[in-house]
């Protein structure tokens, strides 16, 4: 199984989904984004979720608009399956022993392992001989094609309008809402393509750069990269952002996206209720008016950008009257349009981003 390698695009070439198992130990399923965008998102037959906290219970058990999954407490317990696909990314992208166990089993078990950690298990002295004594492939997705260089300042020139989430911080739903954008563009006829800019967006579409491993100095110009390459294709892009401008650790790869994409319209996305970096409870959200000058202030000397709309996570509200309150609250702090593209629909952010 192929899912990203050193070179920037390569795909899955069996021609079909795979038989995935999905590692998500202790944090499924709020604290485990990257097996919960996969589950909902990937074009795989995910077999079942590795948890050992909820064995015996399915992912639909426990978020409604994930698929009825079977979690099982270890790879012991899974089924028959392609490869073991690592669904946290913890704050710092370590390897957590308590997992080794399962890994070497998969391998063991002539499993792939797909890993979106900082720590790349082709590093790893045990997995890399036994994976070379298995015929199976370790498959580091965040680790960048060596051929990256410096923006170019060209994105802007590509036929299609470029859209860019943004966020108030990290783990906010910039992924979620530009899969939701796309998908409800190509509903409405719309051409729409996705640039995938972390380790999750990457396995679910099959190719892309890993924005936060980037050299520095090659971050705008990973973005431009595959923006140049697929942006004569389609009508629109929209970019999966990371981070958050304000973020204490990971500003840095928010301002190269920003300046690499060159976007056309933001989309600013916030979790109702949040007031605190997180991760980081000493930092604050700011205000919402100051992200919105922020982002444009920044974009401006490279490329002219504004925010049109704003996307809510109301995903801890239960009460739907009380969301729709919360998504019009946050409209008329942001001075656009906005709601909770999961829980409602689509419509006015992508009114907004076709009308800018």
């Amino acid at each position: 199984m192929v899912i990203v390698s050193e070179t920037m695009t390569t795909a899955r070439t069996d021609g079909g989904p795979e038989r995935v198992v999905v590692l998500a130990h202790e944090k499924f399923p709020d604290r485990a984004k990257t097996a919960t965008g996969v589950l909902k998102y990937a074009d795989y037959d995910i077999v079942a979720v590795l948890d050992r906290d909820n064995p015996g219970t399915s992912a639909a058990d426990h978020r409604d608009d994930l698929p009825d999954v079977p979690i099982v407490a270890s790879m012991d317990d899974a089924p028959e399956a392609d490869a073991l696909l690592i669904g946290i990314a913890p704050i710092g992208g370590g390897f957590d022993e308590t997992w080794r166990d399962d890994v070497r089993t998969a391998i063991e078990r002539e499993c792939d392992v797909i890993s979106g950690l900082h720590y790349f298990l082709n590093d790893d002295e045990e997995f890399a001989a036994l994976a070379s004594e298995q015929g199976v492939e370790l498959n580091d997705v965040r680790k960048p094609h060596e051929d990256l260089s410096v923006a170019q300042g060209k994105a802007a020139e590509v036929d299609a309008d470029i859209v860019l989430t943004v966020g108030t911080d990290c783990s906010v739903g910039k992924m979620t809402v530009s899969l939701e954008l796309v998908e409800a563009a190509r509903e409405r006829g719309i051409d729409a393509g996705f640039i995938p800019t972390g380790q999750t967006g990457i396995m679910i579409s099959g190719w892309g750069n890993p924005i936060d491993r980037v050299i520095s100095d090659f971050t705008a110009g990973a973005v431009e990269e595959m923006i140049l390459e697929v942006g004569d294709d389609y009508d629109v892009l929209f970019v999966e952002g990371q981070g958050s401008i304000t973020h204490p650790a990971y500003s840095a790869v928010t301002c190269g996206i920003l300046h690499g994409a060159m976007p056309d319209a933001l989309v600013l996305c916030h979790v109702a209720g949040r007031e605190h970096i997180h991760g980081y409870d000493s930092f604050d959200i700011s205000p919402i008016s100051k992200y919105v000058d922020l982002y444009e202030s920044l974009s401006e000397p490279v490329h002219e950008s504004s925010v049109v709309a704003g996307a809510l996570n109301t995903s801890h509200i239960d009460d739907d009257s009380e969301a729709r309150a919360a998504v019009e609250s946050y409209a008329d702090e942001l001075g656009a349009p906005a709601t909770d593209i999961v829980r409602f629909d689509a419509d006015e952010i992508l009114d907004a981003v076709v009308e800018d």
